[in-house]
């Protein structure tokens, strides 16, 4: 490898971070809306999309601006634990058949 890439450099990261989800979707995108249909002639064509769709996304790529909280969270939680507690109410007054 370091023959045909002498500029390469090895790196291993962690299989578990966040960043990793961020790649796999990314290529999920490209999976879907490059490389999918597989109707390509040559290897050419295959690199031409794949150019055309990076210089597509760099330019109409934004930053994703989260908004959900922790306290929000906190509240969504809060609100799942009354549910379930209502649901678990409601199923144990029902008479068993």
């Amino acid at each position: 490898m370091t023959s045909a890439f002498p500029n390469a450099l090895m790196v291993h990261t962690p299989v578990h971070a966040s960043w990793l989800n961020q790649v796999e979707i990314y290529f999920s995108v490209v999976q879907r809306k490059v490389v999918s249909p597989n109707d390509f002639t040559d290897l050419a064509q295959v690199r031409d999309r794949l150019r055309a769709f990076e210089d597509r996304y760099n330019a109409t790529a934004q930053p994703f601006q989260w908004k959900f909280t922790t306290s929000d969270l906190d509240d969504l939680l809060a609100r799942l634990d009354r549910h379930n507690a209502d649901h678990q109410e409601a199923s144990s007054a029902q008479p068993a058949t």
